[in-house]
């Protein structure tokens, strides 16, 4: 950044899991950055509630930048509202947007929701996004699987495309994989993030361990709004193989990762993830085990021409799942290229520069 400038970052106090709380400061500084953490009220990842906590964050926001004056805003969005939120501070400050697309929200619904409700919100969100797109001076699509949506909509817009990557904690622990260690039956299969529609535990996971029993043994780590589905289709098929987890911390989680023989990865079978690109994949590569990932569209692609030793499967499809899984080699590698070519921390690099040049240009 230019000499004397500021960051002012607002975010929120970690909230993802009622069941799962971690600590953070609500106010930090450092040199040149001012960190402000909002808290918002426990929500069960239901829409209702992420609304609310939403609305929550929105206002909270709106008031801690009354008083503040901003050369750029800078909005990371998995959620569409936020790129809004974004959008509208910006404009209130009068000042440039760099948009970070993490997710098509008003492709999401039309799939994830039901077709009732769908309809009539699909018009306000697409209202919503022309708006917050129009406002933006430019825009990073974390997918490549994302550029004929945007590029079709909003011609001319700039778009620029830094993708998720590998944190150093993932990638310091790969480097102490043992060169070679004992497969014991059943292995053991490893998830590890949300549990919600998006992902679809509940459609492939009890039948494929019901068919798997004895070779396999799931470990399912993470929370969300699907796994009371998932944990009720569980008893309903009667597996005996399956265990589901709370979440973990992040030094937890690498030690389940590193206990692992296959880590898995499943999205719904919705077109709209025909487009996405999962950031788990990258902490998932960078721990060098065999990967086994149901994903269609761009994200199968990545994974076939990106991740030595991973198998893809169409989503949902349990004999398919099955076939994939036997192609598998059960050993550890080293995926050294890939970690070269992900790591996160270069690639911010890259991305910082991007908005930092735009600044620049602006001026």
């Amino acid at each position: 950044m230019p000499a004397g400038s500021h960051i002012d970052v607002v975010t929120t106090l970690p909230n993802r899991y009622s069941t799962f709380v971690a600590k953070a400061p609500k106010k930090e500084f450092l040199p040149g950055i001012t960190v402000s953490r909002i808290a918002l009220p426990l929500h069960q990842s239901g829409m209702i509630d992420q609304s609310r906590a939403f609305l929550a964050f929105s206002l909270k926001v709106l008031h801690h930048i009354e008083d503040s004056s901003y050369d750029i805003v800078v909005a990371t969005s998995s959620r569409l509202m936020t790129a809004v939120l974004g959008a509208l501070v910006a404009r209130r400050k009068e000042a440039l947007l760099y948009l970070d697309i993490r997710d098509i929200f008003v492709d999401t619904i039309q799939d994830v929701l039901p077709r009732s409700f769908a309809w009539g919100g699909t018009a306000v969100f697409s209202r919503l996004e022309r708006w917050a797109v129009h406002r933006a001076t430019k825009i990073n699509l974390v997918s490549g699987g994302f550029f004929d949506y945007f590029t079709s909509r909003y011609p001319g817009c700039s778009i620029s495309c830094f993708t998720n990557g590998i944190d150093e904690d993932f990638i310091d622990a790969a480097s102490h994989l043992p060169c070679q260690r004992v497969i014991k039956k059943p292995l053991t299969v490893l998830y590890a993030g949300n549990i919600g529609e998006g992902q679809g535990l509940h459609a492939i996971i009890p039948e494929l361990a019901k068919k798997m029993l004895g070779r396999v043994f799931f470990r399912i780590i993470g929370d969300g709004g699907r796994k009371g589905a998932l944990s009720k289709a569980l008893i309903a098929a009667g597996v005996d193989n399956v265990e589901l987890l709370a979440p973990l911390n992040r030094s937890e989680l690498i030690t389940a990762y590193l206990g692992a023989d296959i880590l898995f990865l499943h999205l719904n079978d919705y077109d709209s993830f025909k487009k996405v690109l999962p950031s788990k994949l990258f902490e998932y590569a960078a721990m060098g085990k065999p990967v086994w990932a149901g994903v269609s569209g761009y994200a199968a692609d990545f994974v076939q021409s990106e991740i030595e030793n991973s198998a893809v499967f169409h989503p949902c499809d349990v004999s398919e799942a099955e076939e994939a899984f036997s192609s598998l080699k059960l050993r550890d590698v080293q995926r050294a290229d890939f970690i070269r070519k992900y790591k996160r921390k270069n690639i911010m690099q890259q991305m910082a520069k991007d908005i930092v040049n735009l600044m620049v240009l602006k001026k």
